[in-house]
């Protein structure tokens, strides 16, 4: 989660020799090169954070929370870090394990005897485990519309509701990230101990841990005093956005966090679980099973200008991607929501933690991270100009390829029916209900569960039709095209996104609307 950008960061990462660890003194012109990249990214502000050998070098805070004020960013300011709860998810389940209150490979149906996926089979034998690291057979961001953009539907609604969604790889055989079963994880818990997600992990992680800026839910954050505001290009230009406020996937990515209290995050978990001066928070063994690789994915062929990020080694743990970077072993995750992006990155044989909070939809985390831990390796590589060629060359693509769209249009080729004749209730089994209806002289489309979703259709060719959704802060328009029978009625309509610029939690591809006839 905001996954098109994070797909292309996931290109990144490691690399070839390491020499040894420098001093535990900070690059010299780190605050510059910071500066200089919120520039190159249009980033409003940012949070970094940076330990090594058990001591926070950096917590603080870069540029303003909202643009256009003066309200500036302080290593207390939130930020949400989306897909780096995984993390967390996955340290609640490692605590169960060690109270043999829950086991890692036994059936989620063990804990869970409602869930199911569509495949018996599969689901008789999915674990604990199996929940955490990408395997399934669930397709890429399979069933987030069930929660994005923010539904009706409840924690439950959405994980009873995967039982109808096709696997489209065999079990365990391919890599495809996905954000449902995390939520699956957060009802296991909650099974499990008679508590929220929220209660256990606010309970027994962020209390522990001394994390006592972050909140651990999206709605009613917006009124805190200090918590960041979340921008995003739209029609190219960077504009405040529309933070995410649903709690319905928090499992996958609702906690809000600050530089502070990620510098004691990433201390715990490169110090094995060890809390200062208290308790450990887990074993040692956890943190070895939390970090050990259990879906390999596809070696990492990054481009010339980003060779140091090559790698043979990677793959998907319990919560994190293990991969090696110089030669060294990197845990890491990306998140990315509405307005904000976000990684963690942190490398155990010498003991640093890098966390890179951005109230932006940018890659402005990739080349602060990179350097930071270049300085630290005792590397060099001018990630600056890398990562701003390659943005340039990104946004390039995708308005080539919406051009490219538009050339090929024919549009002097009709739809066969009246508009009327299209209008209608469609029902797709695993999203459920969205209606189409005739107003003025076009037709609206309207997702029964989530409300934002409510688009005009412009004609763009044949039975294709061009969604354009209202609120235009999705940035998701799609195409809705329609299939007729023998007899010439609606047989059923699929759905795809209208430009490579679409995040891929906009899975209108999954869907077959089929009309519901009375």
């Amino acid at each position: 989660m905001y996954r098109r950008l994070i797909a292309v960061l996931a290109l990144i990462s490691l690399g070839t020799g390491a020499s040894a660890a420098q001093s535990n003194a900070l690059p010299p012109d780190i605050e510059r090169y910071v500066a200089d990249i919120m520039a190159d990214h249009a980033v409003p502000g940012l949070a970094l954070a940076i330990v090594k050998d058990g001591r926070v070098l950096m917590a603080r805070g870069f540029g303003v929370r909202t643009l256009g004020t003066s309200e500036q960013v302080d290593p207390h300011t939130l930020f949400g870090i989306a897909s780096n709860t995984k993390a967390f998810t996955a340290t609640a389940l490692a605590l169960l394990v060690e109270e043999g209150r829950l086991a890692w490979d036994e059936p989620v149906i063990s804990y869970l005897p409602w869930f199911r996926l569509s495949d018996a089979w599969v689901t008789s034998q999915l674990t604990i485990r199996d929940l955490l690291v990408h395997r399934s057979g669930l397709g890429l961001g399979a069933g987030d519309l069930l929660w994005w953009p923010a539904s009706t539907y409840t924690r439950r609604e959405v994980a009873e509701r995967l039982r109808h969604l096709p696997l489209v790889t065999s079990f365990r055989s391919a890599y495809a990230y996905d954000n449902v079963l995390y939520t699956v994880a957060g009802e296991v818990i909650a099974a499990v101990t008679g508590k929220s997600w929220e209660e256990f992990v606010a309970e027994r992680i962020l209390t522990p841990v001394g994390m006592t800026d972050s909140r651990i839910r999206h709605p009613g954050i917006g009124s805190m005093p200090n918590i960041s505001s979340t921008h995003a290009r739209v029609d190219g230009r960077v504009q405040q956005v529309k933070p995410f406020t649903s709690d319905n996937t928090n499992p996958a990515g609702g906690i809000n966090a600050s530089a502070t209290d990620i510098a004691k995050w990433m201390m715990v978990q490169l110090d094995s679980g060890r809390v200062a001066g208290d308790a450990p928070l887990y074993t040692p063994r956890t943190a070895s099973e939390l970090w050990r690789i259990v879906t390999p994915q596809a070696e990492v062929r990054a481009p010339a200008d980003l060779a140091p990020l090559r790698t043979p080694i990677n793959g998907y743990a319990l919560g994190f991607n293990v991969r090696t970077y110089r030669g060294e072993q990197l845990v890491t995750h990306t998140g990315g929501l509405p307005g904000f992006i976000s990684r963690v990155a942190m490398f155990p044989a010498h003991r640093l933690g890098i966390a890179v909070l951005t109230n932006m939809e940018s890659p402005a985390m990739e080349p602060i991270t990179w350097r930071i831990a270049d300085h630290f390796l005792g590397a060099e590589h001018d990630w600056r100009t890398a990562f701003r060629e390659r943005a340039a060359q990104q946004a390039a693509a995708e308005a080539a390829a919406e051009q490219s769209a538009t050339a090929s249009r024919d549009r002097t080729a009709r739809h066969a029916l009246p508009l009327a004749s299209y209008a209608g209730t469609y029902e797709d089994a695993w999203y459920g209900r969205i209606a189409l209806a005739v107003e003025g002289e076009r037709l609206v489309i309207r997702f029964g569960a989530t409300p934002i979703l409510v688009g005009d259709l412009e004609h763009w060719q044949y039975e294709t039709f061009l969604v354009r959704w209202r609120e235009r802060e999705l940035r998701a328009d799609a195409y809705i095209t329609f299939t007729l029978d023998a007899a010439g009625r609606i047989a059923e309509a699929r759905m795809a996104p209208a430009s490579p610029s679409v995040d891929f939690s906009y899975d209108f591809a999954d869907l077959k609307l089929v009309p519901v006839r009375p």
